[in-house]
């Protein structure tokens, strides 16, 4: 994967660019030794790897626009992070930027029950707005699986998703507002406590900007009343096509689980021998969940578990109680650390539609065959969000370049059945190359020049989303 050549200049500056930033910010928020940056020198795509020029952990609003009027003034490119947990590098640095952490900004600012929204700090971890409002019964619906640790701010730069989604969207059907801090300074407040904003959709605009226009400090968030209960059924079956026609023809029938989640049989042993679920011995396992009330809960289930047993299943296992439930869904929540035990891998993140699941899955068969790496599928299947896992060997000369074309041929698969190449990680580093294979020269121009309204200088997030060549030439063109 290619990166942008540093330039010099930035790099001779450092120690003025870093004494600079000590002015505007307290010294203990200013990371600039070369063994402390090591720290950010990645994301959770850890193949690739910059440690940065420095790195700076404002505390405020006034702290982050401090920092980027600093930097728009020095000519300095800005890499915004969250929690570091992007699988598209979307974090990743480069060597002469400085990366801006929000992990600081993680305040419960206000909470409105009445309203049933909440505001926080960009830097507030997924797993913890839940956590500030569960008390009153409420919680907050995005739920991807590095919630523990993952960002709000993340979150909102790539639009991130969860098993539930299905039922109540992704960030962007959950986010309400922003105060975000433009590249020269500028803070500016959008959307708001209620339903939809007056004029454009700039709200829209920004989830999913992967902070290419702004960096977000305060996010105001939708928050629902916990469902009466939920239930989820396991279903096992012998092929992977068979499992995706299922939920073909769930989605078809007109129900709406909460999540459907499928595992293909290298992640189902994987993380059975991690998590010890007790998974049956099948190919391709789903789990279905509705919630609602108790009589709702048992006339969708009954509803599902007919159309499953028209695929002739292995095994159909509904939850009885809390702990039944909770060990249904042990190795699908432990499934991504449980692959990471075995072997290197890199985890996709393609989109289709749910009709073409079967045709997909086979594809990616024959892909694994022909490349001769193995691929562990576990994704959203409810909403076609594919998350192949590649297994490959780091140390193995060879090895990552032949997972990166085969990683390209299955997300050009995705595009070609009808879908986009993300789901819900982001373009980052890893799919910008193949943006030109989803959208034709137009269209990437007009998406380069909503950046030139917002980032005139291109020096936020550099060398992620668009083709390193058309986004290094703009960069160069507003020098």
């Amino acid at each position: 994967m290619d990166m942008p050549q540093p330039n010099p200049t930035i790099l001779s500056r450092k120690a003025k660019i870093v004494e600079i930033l000590q002015r505007v910010l307290p010294k203990d928020a200013v990371i600039h030794s070369d063994s402390q940056v090591r720290a950010y020198e990645c994301d959770a795509l850890t193949a690739y790897k910059c440690p940065p020029l420095c790195a700076v952990l404002p505390a405020t609003t006034d702290e982050v626009s401090a920092v980027l009027k600093a930097c728009h003034e020095m000519g300095v490119p800005v890499v915004p992070r969250g929690s570091g947990t992007s699988l598209a590098g979307g974090a990743l640095p480069t060597a002469d930027c400085v990366i801006l952490g929000t992990a600081r900004l993680n305040a419960v600012l206000e909470t409105n029950y009445d309203d049933r929204y909440i505001r926080v700090g960009s830097g507030r971890t997924n797993l913890s707005v839940t956590g500030a409002v569960e008390e009153m019964d409420f919680f907050y619906a995005p739920d991807p699986s590095s919630q523990l640790a993952c960002a709000i701010a993340g979150n909102i730069a790539m639009n991130s998703g969860g098993a539930h989604c299905l039922k109540y969207g992704v960030t962007t059907n959950n986010l309400m507002g922003v105060k975000m801090v433009l590249m020269d300074g500028t803070v500016t407040e959008i959307g708001g406590a209620h339903l939809d904003a007056a004029g454009l959709d700039l709200l829209g605009l920004i989830c999913g900007s992967e902070g290419q226009l702004g960096v977000v400090t305060e996010a105001t968030l939708r928050i629902l009343r916990k469902p009466e209960g939920a239930r989820p059924v396991l279903m096992a079956f012998n092929d992977n096509e068979v499992a995706g026609a299922c939920v073909a023809d769930i989605i078809k029938a007109g129900v709406l689980p909460v999540a459907i989640e499928f595992m293909d049989r290298l992640c189902i042993e994987t993380t059975d021998n991690y998590a010890k679920a007790g998974y049956p011995d099948c190919e391709a396992l789903l789990i279905v969940e509705v919630e609602g009330a108790p009589e709702e809960i048992d006339e969708q289930l009954a509803l599902i578990l007919d159309i499953a047993r028209k695929h002739d299943p292995v095994e159909l296992r509904e939850a009885k109680s809390a702990e039944e439930a909770a060990r249904i869904w042990l190795g699908r929540k432990s499934a991504f650390g449980a692959v990471g035990q075995i072997a290197d891998y890199m985890c996709l993140d393609g989109t289709i539609p749910v009709s073409s699941l079967p045709m997909v899955l086979r594809r990616i068969g024959e892909l694994s065959e022909r490349y001769g790496l193995q691929v562990g599928n576990v994704f959203h299947a409810g909403d076609g969000n594919m998350h192949p896992l590649i297994l490959y060997n780091a140390n193995k000369e060879g090895d990552l370049e032949l997972c990166e074309a085969m990683g390209a041929e299955i997300l050009k698969l995705c595009v070609d059945a009808g879908g986009c190449l993300t789901g819900e990680h982001g373009v980052g580093i890893e799919k910008r190359d193949l943006m030109t294979h989803q959208f034709e020269p137009q269209d990437l121009e007009i998406q380069m020049a909503v950046k030139d309204v917002f980032d005139p200088m291109w020096l936020l997030n550099p060398a992620k989303v668009f083709p390193l060549q058309s986004s290094q030439s703009r960069r160069i063109a507003a020098e």
